[in-house]
């Protein structure tokens, strides 16, 4: 059997991805899809760490133009991501996989506090990582956070899951003749202000040689064929 090219990875989904065609909150049935695609990898051998934003239930960055400070409006994020895990971790379950859920905030009746050494050591024995709260500090996105976890349990690589089948010069949902990239470098992503993932994230990738795997994670299979080394999405490296 064909071995898979990636033997740790870690998958960064939005928390939008979670609403699936409602305007707010969690989809189950996109939730209990990712956790199909999820266990197809695990099942090949793969060790998988996530990071899920919290878009789809509060975002920080848009509460200030309600009257909440900055702050206040990232930890009330952070605490979403913790929903969105939860939800997640509960589908990946439900497919017989096991998981642990560890947070960057401390809140130890729900979740293990982050320890990189405790979160390498479950990926070893075959767990899938699902890490919360995002860096636990204010001012650092998702992006931001599943770079800084990919560095630090030594990812291979950063998956990240989106609606659309890779990087393009322009948005392709809203124009048709957009172009797609196969490949492109993290300086290209900065210089034209892409949006793959914020400016802090890019740089620690780029700082760290981590490629990034832009692809849709929509389409059934896609995320194994990915990990099995198909040519698919937009390979973001130098």
């Amino acid at each position: 059997m064909k071995k898979p090219k990636y033997k740790r990875i870690l998958l960064k989904l939005s928390g939008e991805s979670l609403m699936g065609k409602k305007g707010f909150g969690i989809d189950h049935k996109v939730v209990k899809f990712f956790a199909q695609e999820i266990k197809k990898v695990h099942d090949v051998g793969v060790e998988l760490g996530i990071v899920i934003g919290g878009g789809n239930i509060y975002r920080g960055l848009s509460a200030t133009d309600q009257g909440i400070d900055r702050v206040t409006g990232d930890q009330m994020g952070m605490l979403a991501t913790v929903i969105n895990s939860l939800a997640l971790q509960n589908a990946i379950e439900h497919q017989g996989v096991y998981s642990r859920l560890m947070s960057a905030i401390q809140m130890q009746e729900i979740a293990e506090p982050y320890i990189r050494r405790r979160a390498i050591r479950h990926l070893e024995k075959g767990r899938v990582v699902i890490f919360g709260a995002g860096t636990g500090h204010p001012y650092f996105s998702t992006d931001t956070a599943a770079s800084l976890r990919a560095v630090e349990i030594e990812a291979e690589v950063i998956i990240k899951g989106t609606r659309v089948d890779g990087v393009y010069n322009k948005d392709p949902e809203q124009n048709p003749k957009a172009s797609k990239f196969n490949n492109i470098s993290y300086l290209d992503i900065l210089k034209n202000n892409l949006k793959v993932m914020d400016l802090t994230a890019i740089s620690l990738c780029q700082e760290n040689s981590l490629p990034i795997v832009v692809f849709n994670m929509d389409k059934p299979d896609n995320l194994l064929k990915l990990v099995m080394g198909n040519k698919i999405g937009t390979l973001v490296n130098h």
